[in-house]
């Protein structure tokens, strides 16, 4: 099963693409921190930085908000894709977006 849930915070403005097929994308990164405790038993914390792509209904919602700076909850799934660029191969992964609940900021 291809399931992820994200709680974080949008890092970047929407970027909405209109694709030659007339379709239309919103991509933005959000961050999630994670904190453990290292080997001498001292709390520390890591920002891990995700990029998420959302399609249909979620382009016209995104389309409406400030999302830069905001807290999310997210549900979704992992999509990665090749591509080729100067004839290299790359490989990207991003979180499709399924569910999006905004969580009001402190």
């Amino acid at each position: 099963m291809n399931y992820v849930n994200l709680i974080g915070k949008a890092r970047s403005a929407a970027q909405f693409i209109e694709l030659d097929n007339g379709k239309k994308l919103v991509k933005f990164t959000m961050s999630t921190k994670e904190t453990y405790f290292d080997e001498k038993g001292k709390s520390k914390s890591r920002d891990t930085w995700h990029t998420l792509t959302a399609w249909g209904r979620w382009v016209k919602v995104l389309e409406e908000l400030e999302l830069k700076g905001t807290n999310l909850a997210i549900e979704g799934k992992i999509v990665s894709r090749f591509y080729k660029a100067g004839g290299v191969p790359k490989l990207i992964s991003e979180i499709e977006i399924n569910d999006l609940t905004l969580i009001p900021n402190n």
